[in-house]
């Protein structure tokens, strides 16, 4: 799917549906916040979420005090949505763009993708992502990326997924990233459905060093 058909899919799915009508919808970002907390994320750092859309993460990371918030999402109304909960969303870094086009102009600490990259089907649209993550993200910095495990759905919103493990996404990123961790999770709908995913912590490694 090209970036302008991938950008006019989630603004149709958040202008037409409620936050909590979407599958992926959670109202407490628990597993995200423990993860980001094991990956090593303290007050002081940053944190870039990916495909973040109206993702309740940024609330509790905004009142936590968080130095350094970012979201990202090609549906500006996602972001909107995200925006008018909080009291104060002037001092987060909202950027409205497809991950695969976007030129970052800083790095972050920690990168959070919470089902995003397993909506990229396309081999260069991969390899995009793993550009755009590459630098975007500091030396040392951590990387968690949860996607659809290989028993999970094959689909999600109409459209087609890629189902990974630890292993597959690990030959997707390639050498630069060191894989510390991975947990499978099982997602429940608002519906009451169950969707198995698999997230996984990884290290970039700056390029002179060995994995």
């Amino acid at each position: 799917m090209a970036a302008t058909d991938r950008k006019a899919h989630w603004q149709n799915v958040y202008t037409t549906k409620a936050e909590n009508e979407v599958s992926w919808y959670e109202d407490t970002p628990d597993l995200s916040l423990r993860l980001l907390s094991e990956a090593g994320l303290m007050p002081e750092m940053s944190v870039i979420d990916i495909g973040g859309g109206a993702s309740h993460l940024v609330d509790t990371l905004e009142a936590s005090g968080q130095a350094g918030i970012a979201v990202l999402d090609l549906s500006d109304a996602a972001l909107d949505t995200a925006k008018a909960r909080l009291a104060d969303a002037s001092r987060i870094e909202w950027i409205v763009s497809d991950v695969t086009t976007w030129t970052p102009d800083r790095q972050y600490d920690l990168w959070h993708d919470r089902a995003a990259f397993h909506f990229l089907t396309a081999e260069a649209d991969q390899q995009a992502y793993v550009r755009v993550l590459t630098e975007a993200l500091k030396d040392g910095g951590r990387a968690i990326i949860g996607a659809f495990a290989p028993d999970g759905p094959e689909k999600c919103s109409g459209l087609p997924v890629v189902r990974y493990d630890a292993e597959s996404l690990q030959a997707v990123l390639g050498e630069q990233f060191k894989l510390l961790k991975s947990e499978r999770y099982q997602h429940t709908t608002p519906w009451g459905s169950v969707q198995n995913f698999q997230f996984s912590t990884f290290e970039k490694l700056p390029e002179h060093l060995p994995r």
